[in-house]
């Protein structure tokens, strides 16, 4: 057995554009159904969706059938955490609310084996092929990719160092908790928050960094592809769910 490439963090590399959805619904039914659409990503949600460890399991193993690369989201910037899922085959992390270059640098650590990190070493975990793939521990960094979200002041205060942190291969914006501490809470559309996401998306192109964003606005994505957003999520499972059945029932009840 051989380490599965990862195609997302190879497209990255490559300056392509990668299209995404969000995935809250914690299920690997509509991880199936998602992950055929032809979707390049999903991102499994386990800080805001009522997700856990054995769950994402059943995502991961549903999103093989088709053809979006997973993303898992964990619950907090914690080595534990992140331990349990890089043993469960994750391959790629997007890591919340990141607020400084230490915080980032602590985010790639928990990914790599020592001297270079703390991950602990398990011998016959998922994502070794449970002990079948004899090249893992030495080559398995090479395909693991680290994303870190920036959603605070804070953060974009320091968003030339965090960027700067080697092994971070992406930065996200995430406009809910942007706009919230910026004083605009439920509206990232806010010009405010529209004109600090634009000049970070600028800042970490200039960084060399892939920049990614999450939003359900067309014309926004839009915009954000044309600032040079390499990965973008293009709404939710949530979202999709809620709207085509407001709509269906709408039209037969009369209502919006």
């Amino acid at each position: 057995m051989q380490i599965p490439t990862n195609r997302f963090k190879a497209a990255l590399k490559e300056g392509s554009l990668q299209l995404g959805l969000w995935s809250s619904l914690a299920n690997p039914l509509s991880v199936e159904v998602l992950a055929l659409a032809g979707f390049d990503w999903l991102l499994l949600d386990t800080e805001h969706a009522p997700n856990e460890l054995p769950m994402v399991v059943a995502q991961l193993q549903a999103a093989q059938t088709g053809f979006a690369h997973p993303i898992v989201r964990p619950a907090c910037n914690d080595s534990v955490v992140i331990k349990r899922y890089l043993d469960a085959g994750v391959q790629t992390f997007l890591i919340p609310m990141v607020e400084s270059a230490a915080e980032a640098e602590r985010a790639v650590a928990a990914t790599r084996y020592p001297p270079r990190g703390v991950r602990g070493f398990a011998s016959a975990a998922r994502a070794s092929g449970y002990g079948r793939m004899r090249e893992y521990f030495a080559g398995c960094e090479a395909e693991l990719c680290v994303l870190v979200q920036i959603e605070s002041r804070r953060g974009l205060l320091d968003l030339e160092a965090i960027a700067a942190v080697d092994g971070v291969d992406g930065v996200f914006i995430g406009p809910g908790d942007l706009s919230a501490d910026l004083g605009h809470l439920g509206d990232p559309g806010h010009p405010e928050v529209q004109a600090a996401i634009e000049a970070a998306l600028v800042r970490i192109l200039a960084m060399g960094r892939a920049p990614g964003i999450l939003t359900a606005q067309r014309d926004l994505a839009r915009r954000y592809i044309e600032l040079g957003c390499q990965f973008v999520a293009l709404g939710s499972d949530v979202g999709l769910l809620s709207a085509g059945a407001d709509s269906l029932l709408g039209a037969f009840r009369g209502t919006s």
